[in-house]
């Protein structure tokens, strides 16, 4: 595929949409909670769903709020392959997240629950907005980043660091990052 491959030090990860299947518990609570049940991933085709969804944007800020401060309650899950690619990467050097998350305690736990790594096995950065991402990386040293949000890869990408667009319907369309359409592709970069 590409001949690049990663050191575990040089990466991070954005949680929601790349770790966490973010979408397939807003739907369900859409469904479980609000009777909305004609709703589709496939819809999806924005990353700002006001803009793709036929729903109520304050449904949409409930939704999405009760999603950031109870991933327990709403049953977030991993998208398939996290899992098993991080506990790999993270016996070579701790995990790095940054997400435009307000809160970190949540997904925190969460990444805990999943990952089942010690005490310092990852750092979780909570930055609020989506523009801090870079600044936060550089700090860190970081030179890969895989997200799902494209604005953010553009922005990653103009400080000089390695932009991986994790696929998904929301960031389709030609690109001149590095994509990859699942976790075992995402493993295939790593040099672990």
């Amino acid at each position: 595929m590409h001949d690049i491959k990663i050191k575990p030090e040089e990466i991070a990860f954005d949680i929601d949409g790349v770790v966490a299947d973010t979408m397939s518990s807003f739907l369900k609570v859409a469904r479980d909670d609000f009777g909305i049940s004609h709703l589709r991933k496939e819809q999806i085709t924005t990353y700002w769903l006001e803009e793709c969804l036929p729903i109520d944007e304050e449904i949409i800020k409930a939704i999405i709020e009760r999603i950031l401060t109870d991933p327990f309650g709403v049953e977030l899950k991993p998208i398939a392959g996290a899992v098993d690619v991080l506990r790999q990467l993270n016996l070579h050097a701790p995990l790095r997240f940054v997400t435009a998350r307000p809160v970190k305690r949540p997904i925190e736990e969460w990444l805990q629950a999943i990952l089942k790594t010690g005490d310092h096995g990852f750092q979780v950065i909570a930055t609020g907005r989506h523009e801090i991402k870079v600044e936060i990386l550089k700090e860190l040293g970081i030179r890969y980043f895989v997200e799902d949000h494209l604005e953010t890869c553009q922005a990653i990408h103009d400080e000089g660091l390695n932009s991986i667009v994790f696929d998904q319907p929301w960031n389709q369309g030609s690109t001149p990052f590095l994509r990859v359409k699942n976790w075992r592709e995402l493993q295939g970069l790593l040099d672990v």
